[in-house]
C-alpha cells in the first residue's frame, strides 16, 4: 500500500478544515488563524485509491445481567445547599462543570467543598488561573487546613492527568478549564472551542476511565451563557450556574443539567467575610421584606424541589402616550399581557389604555404558570388602589375563558407558607387541599372583585 500526504490548512479556533490558506476562517471569523497540516492517506489499487484505510476491532458486547452492580457512595460535604443541588453529593466519577460571571464566588466556593470533602476523602485542587501563594492566601481566609487536601498550580493538561493518575484522588478540581494548554499541540489557543473541546474530551476519559470525579469551572460569555458554544455541556454529566442576586449579597446555586440528580434545583450562600455561609431561611428572608401595600401580592414558586414564597408588584397608571408601556421584570411579558386581557375581557376594565409595570421582587424570575392568580391580584390590587388582605398568597391558574384552575405541587407550597404565619392562602374552588390556613377559593375571575369592595 502506498503512504499519500496530502497538504490541509486547519483553523486553531474551530477545527475549519481548508485545501489552502485563508486570512479569515469561514466558521467562526477568526483571523490569522489557519496552520498548515499534513493528513497521511493510505491507498491500495484503484478500488481505494485516496480512501483512508482503518484497521479496528469489533467491540466486545454484553447483557444487562453480566454487568456488575457497583455500589457508590455520594462524597457530601455537609454544606447543604451544595450537596441538594447537586443530587445528593458529588459521584465518584462523575464529570461536573461549575460556571458563572467573572468574582462570583466561585473559586472561593469550591475551596470550601474542597476543604469540607478533604476531611473523608483525598481531594487535588488544581488552580489554573493563580500562582500557589495566591491560592494558600485565599484557603487561610476560608480557614481551610486539612492533610488529605493537596494543590498545584499547573495548567498542563497531560501533567494534570498524569498527577490524578499517580496520586488517585477521589475528587479532582481544576479552576478553570479555559487557562488550560495542550503541550502536544501548540497552535491551540487556550479558551478557543478546539481546546475546550479536546480538554473536555480527556478530561471526561480519565474520570469514566478511574472512577475519578473532576469538577472544573468554566467562564460565561457577555449573554451569561458558558463559554464554548454548548461543547462542554453536551460532554460533562452536570452543568450548575453561580448567579447573583440584584439586591443582596446572595448567591444562587442553580443546576440546569444533571445526569444523576434532579434539575431546576437552587441553593442560597451569603457572601461573607470567611467565604459563602448557607441560607437555609431564604424565604424568611424574602417574606420580612414584604409589604402589604396595593399591587403586592405573594406567590409560591417550586424550583426543583424547593417552595420560593416571592413578591409580585404591579404598578398600574393611565397612559399618558397613544401606546400604553408594558414595562415587566422576572417574568415573561406575553404572560402579563395575556392575564390583563383576560381580566378585561371579563371584567370590562380598561388594561389596554393603562401602563402596566411589573416586576418579581428580589430580582428572580418565574416560568410557573401558578402565579397566574397572583398576576391577576396585584393589577387589580393596583388598579383599584386596594391592597390585599395581610399575610397572604395566591397559588392557582387562569384559562383564557376567566376560570380558576388548580395549581400543581400546591400542598409543598401551603406546607411551606405554613411555616410563616401565613394567614390566607388564595386557590382555586376545586384545588384539593387542606391547611390550616384560611383557604379562600375562587371559581372564575368575577369573583376576584370580591376582594375589592366598593366604598360606601
Amino acid at each position: 500500500m502506498a503512504v499519500k500526504q496530502k497538504l490541509t490548512y486547519s483553523c486553531t479556533n474551530c477545527h475549519y478544515v481548508s485545501v489552502k490558506w485563508v486570512g479569515c476562517c469561514p466558521g467562526c471569523s477568526e483571523w490569522n488563524s489557519f496552520i498548515e497540516r499534513q493528513i497521511s492517506a493510505i491507498s491500495s489499487g484503484p478500488l481505494t485509491k485516496g480512501a483512508r484505510v482503518i484497521a479496528a476491532k469489533p467491540t466486545s458486547l454484553v447483557n444487562l445481567s453480566q454487568i456488575e452492580d457497583e455500589a457508590q457512595e455520594r462524597m457530601c460535604s455537609g454544606m447543604q445547599e451544595w450537596d441538594r443541588v447537586l443530587g445528593g453529593g458529588v459521584l465518584p466519577g462523575s464529570f461536573i462543570i461549575l460556571t458563572g460571571d467573572p468574582g462570583i464566588g466561585k473559586s472561593t466556593l469550591l475551596m470550601q467543598v474542597a476543604n469540607r470533602i478533604a476531611q473523608r476523602h483525598k481531594v487535588i485542587y488544581i488552580s489554573s488561573e493563580e500562582a500557589l501563594h495566591q491560592v494558600k492566601n485565599r484557603a487561610r481566609r476560608l480557614g481551610v487546613g486539612t492533610t488529605n487536601l493537596l494543590f498545584s498550580d499547573q495548567p498542563d493538561l497531560e501533567s494534570i492527568i498524569a498527577t490524578g493518575l499517580e496520586h488517585k484522588p477521589d475528587l479532582l478540581i481544576l479552576d478553570s478549564i479555559q487557562n488550560c494548554h495542550l503541550s502536544f499541540d501548540s497552535h491551540v489557543i487556550p479558551g478557543t472551542v478546539a481546546q475546550l473541546r479536546e480538554v473536555g474530551f480527556r478530561l471526561m476519559k480519565f474520570a469514566k476511565e478511574n472512577n475519578v470525579a473532576v469538577l472544573v469551572t468554566g467562564h460565561v460569555t457577555k449573554e451569561g451563557q458558558m463559554a464554548g458554544p454548548k461543547v462542554l455541556e453536551h460532554i460533562v454529566d452536570a452543568v450548575f450556574y453561580l448567579n447573583a442576586e440584584d439586591r443582596w449579597q446572595t448567591r444562587v446555586l442553580r443546576s440546569v443539567k444533571n445526569r444523576f440528580g434532579a434539575i431546576n434545583e437552587v441553593g442560597f450562600f451569603q457572601m461573607e467575610e470567611h467565604g459563602l455561609a448557607e441560607v437555609t431561611n431564604i424565604n424568611q428572608q424574602l417574606i420580612s421584606e414584604s409589604s402589604s401595600t396595593p399591587g403586592s401580592v405573594l406567590v409560591c414558586s417550586v424550583e426543583g424541589s424547593r417552595p420560593l414564597v416571592l413578591e409580585l408588584q404591579a404598578l398600574v397608571v393611565s397612559s399618558k402616550f397613544g401606546m400604553p408601556q408594558r414595562v415587566v421584570t422576572g417574568l415573561d411579558q406575553k404572560r402579563v399581557v395575556l392575564i390583563a386581557a383576560i381580566l378585561e375581557k371579563y371584567l370590562h376594565i380598561k388594561f389596554s389604555s393603562q401602563d402596566i409595570f411589573f416586576k418579581v421582587s428580589g430580582g428572580f424570575k418565574i416560568k410557573e404558570s401558578s402565579s397566574d392568580l397572583g398576576i391577576a391580584l396585584a393589577l387589580l390590587s393596583s388598579y383599584f388602589q386596594k391592597p390585599l388582605p395581610g399575610h397572604s398568597v395566591a397559588i392557582a391558574e387562569l384559562s383564557l375563558t376567566g376560570q380558576v384552575k388548580p395549581a400543581n405541587q400546591v400542598s409543598a407550597c401551603i406546607k411551606e407558607v405554613e411555616k410563616f404565619g401565613l394567614e390566607h392562602v388564595f386557590v382555586a374552588k376545586n384545588q384539593k387541599v387542606t391547611s390550616s390556613c384560611n383557604l379562600v377559593t375562587f371559581k372564575n375571575v368575577y369573583e376576584l372583585l370580591q376582594l375589592f369592595p366598593e366604598d360606601s
